[in-house]
């Protein structure tokens, strides 16, 4: 190999497998060698590919970055340089290898140049050790039975440690949560713009490589949308499925919808995304299998699958609208009867399916996880003296909700437009809940109801560490501060929804958010 790369000034290299067999030979120019397509050869759960490069250098230089690069990317068991004389022979050997990661340090280690004639690795042995130094490390973080191990991904145009970046991470991280997802590993990286193929740059993916392979990742997940095209590159070099908050949130719809209508209205959501996704895949994504964001149908059926998903979603719009009449009737009911309606908003997990429970004695269920609740319930609450209102839950916002889901679940949104008033609900117990009450109130003004008066409610007060700057706050946004488990912290609540019910008009307990 080094004769005829002496031979031609060019670089020339094999890839081989464990057992010594060439499974490529490469002829490049004299600085750099273009790799052929791999495959999927990882061996097992070390995540190694199985295969090493050996490759010649004729222009003097060692191992570069370009080599580097190569070596993470691909993950590859071994990479190594070949320095070839001007007279054709080989001079040394220079070698390097990923390792388990240190923090602050490189991901690979270079092994010093050695005489051909000194070389003496005991390759078997040699990876084998390094496999379970990397075992040892992807153990450290440990996971509860039947989670996914992911490496959660953020880019913003801001400082990276900025209060914004955090408080979207551990919203993030609480999806996953709710989806069975744990983090093991968080890559942050500022940019003006996402790159256009991959997203982030490429000293970030090499990251992001690296970090799937030390975490011993199953998934990575953008905290940003991705377009399908970013998805699928990601994807083809980290060799796992990819998926963006918008397809994480639609799989937690999809494991959360219970009722007949909340099942049309999230399959409609996934079609209407995964639409434009249809298109043929790298056949190495074969074992991508399952969910959103898997491998999708191949070429000579692409039009096919999209002509079946388009009819599909006609049949499904007509479904929901058949279902939003027959809620439209119910409604209508509910208003003959002339009793006020109460419709429960707010932001995900924010005690909204507590509060009617403890309001009405319901058992609607309510877990410490994002959307417990997609389908509206609706209570009677009756007061003392015949004094009866309509009670309302419905699904929690999320900052950034996918257009595909408001879309979707306009049916079920409708229950708003039907309300007398709004309860808005607000955690105020949790980091950030000013910029939730925004989103909340974005929303609101993008379902046109903004201008139904509100009242604000305060849950967790009891876990808010100022009494004196709450009432403050509760001044400030014409708020009642309450725990929703404490039925007697209830207590101004149901006084002013009594008040209004006899009103039956805004009062002074309303506050109506700026536009």
């Amino acid at each position: 190999m080094a004769a005829i790369s002496g031979d031609i000034r060019r670089q020339v290299g094999v890839i081989l497998d464990r057992r010594g067999h060439v499974q490529h030979v490469i002829v490049g120019d004299a600085d750099k060698l273009q790799l052929p397509d791999l495959g999927r050869q990882r061996a097992g759960k070390s995540r190694f590919r199985g295969v090493r490069l050996i490759h010649t250098h004729v222009l003097g230089e060692g191992l570069n970055r370009d080599d580097l690069t190569d070596l993470s990317l691909l993950q590859l068991d071994v990479i190594g340089v070949l320095q070839v004389g001007a007279d054709g022979h080989a001079t040394t050997l220079e070698l390097a290898h990923l390792i388990p990661p240190i923090p602050g340090g490189e991901s690979w280690e270079v092994v010093a140049p050695t005489a051909i004639g000194e070389v003496d690795l005991p390759f078997t042995a040699f990876i084998e050790d390094l496999e379970a130094q990397f075992r040892v490390t992807q153990g450290v973080v440990a996971t509860r039975d039947g989670q996914t191990r992911a490496i959660a991904v953020h880019i913003t145009d801001g400082p990276v440690d900025a209060t914004a970046v955090t408080s979207s991470l551990l919203e993030l991280q609480e999806l996953a949560r709710t989806a069975g997802v744990t983090f093991v590993d968080t890559i942050v990286q500022r940019r003006r713009k996402p790159d256009p193929k991959f997203a982030i740059g490429q000293g970030k993916l090499e990251e992001l490589v690296l970090a799937t392979m030390h975490g011993d990742a199953d998934l990575v997940v953008f905290d940003q949308d991705l377009t399908p095209a970013q998805a699928r590159s990601i994807a083809e070099m980290v060799e796992l499925k990819v998926i963006d908050r918008t397809q994480l949130i639609l799989d937690i719809f999809a494991t959360r919808a219970t009722s007949k209508a909340g099942k049309l209205q999230v399959e409609l959501a996934q079609l209407k995304y995964s639409l434009p996704r249809l298109a043929g895949r790298n056949t190495a994504l074969s074992r991508l299998a399952g969910g959103i964001g898997g491998r999708g149908p191949g070429e000579t059926k692409l039009e096919i699958d999209r002509r079946r998903a388009k009819d599909r979603i006609n049949t499904l719009q007509k479904r929901i609208e058949d279902l939003g009449r027959e809620r439209q009737h119910r409604r209508r009911r509910r208003t003959e009867s002339e009793l006020p309606v109460v419709a429960i908003v707010g932001y995900t997990n924010a005690g909204k399916s507590t509060l009617l429970n403890t309001l009405t004695g319901a058992t609607v269920l309510a877990e410490d996880k994002l959307f417990a609740t997609l389908d509206p319930t609706t209570r009677r609450l009756r007061f003392p003296n015949e004094v009866e209102i309509v009670l309302t839950d419905t699904v929690g916002f999320i900052r950034d909700l996918p257009e595909d889901l408001v879309a979707a679940f306009k049916a079920t949104l409708e229950e708003l437009a039907e309300a007398d008033i709004l309860l808005h609900v607000v955690d105020i117990a949790t980091d950030g809940w000013e910029e939730r009450m925004d989103a909340v109130e974005r929303i609101l003004r993008e379902l046109e109801v903004h201008d139904k008066p509100v009242q604000v409610v305060f849950n967790q007060a009891d876990r808010h560490p100022d009494p004196r700057s709450l009432a403050a706050l509760c001044r400030r946004y014409g708020a009642i501060a309450t725990s929703a488990i404490d039925k007697q912290s209830l207590r101004p609540l149901t006084e002013a929804l009594i008040a209004f019910q006899r009103r039956n008009t805004p009062g002074t307990i309303v506050y109506a958010p700026a536009p």
